[in-house]
């Protein structure tokens, strides 16, 4: 299982998962991924579900990348202890994962199995997940320049007669379009 060697505090607050993932939310390493689309808490047990799931179904070929890292201390109190006396003692490590966080990257396998391998996973965690590539992430960067590039045409339409009454209008007068 994951865990950091040392910590500076033996317990956390719980905390709040608001917002999208600022960091870590694009492709680094491979050309497939698995990106978190709702907010979660991931267990070092569930990376180590998940990533069990995507190597095995690769049979070890290509490479693995697991993008998370379960850092923060979760404590559960011992059942029907009464309330009160502190709190409790650790228990497990999750990461938390906000969306947009890619969570697993692979390459060095065929797109087929890549995309099955990480659907496999994906049923390990519990989160929603969607599959990204990096030849998706580039089309989708190129969109935004692609409209920036063409004002031009979308005034031209603004400026078109949108009535039945302006048409009208407008051949009356004798303007031509």
């Amino acid at each position: 299982m994951l865990m950091p060697k040392r910590v500076k505090h033996r317990k956390q607050f719980r905390g709040r998962m608001k917002g999208k993932a600022q960091r870590g939310n694009t492709l680094a390493y491979g050309e497939y991924g698995l990106q978190a689309t709702e907010p979660h808490w991931v267990t070092s047990q569930q990376i180590e579900a998940a990533r069990i799931a995507l190597t095995r179904y690769t049979k070890r070929g290509g490479q693995v990348w697991i993008k998370i890292f379960p850092d923060k201390p979760v404590t559960a109190k011992p059942a029907e202890t009464r309330m009160g006396s502190g709190k409790g003692a650790p228990e497990y490590w999750v990461a938390v994962v906000k969306p947009g966080r890619v969570l697993f990257e692979i390459a060095g396998v065929s797109e087929d199995i890549a995309r099955e391998a990480l659907r496999l996973a994906s049923h390990k965690l519990p989160l929603k997940t969607k599959l990204i590539s990096k030849a998706n992430e580039a089309a989708k960067a190129a969109a935004p320049k692609a409209e920036a590039a063409a004002p031009e045409a979308v005034e031209e339409v603004k400026e078109a007669p949108v009535t039945a009454e302006e048409v009208t209008a407008k051949e009356a007068g004798g303007e031509e379009a």
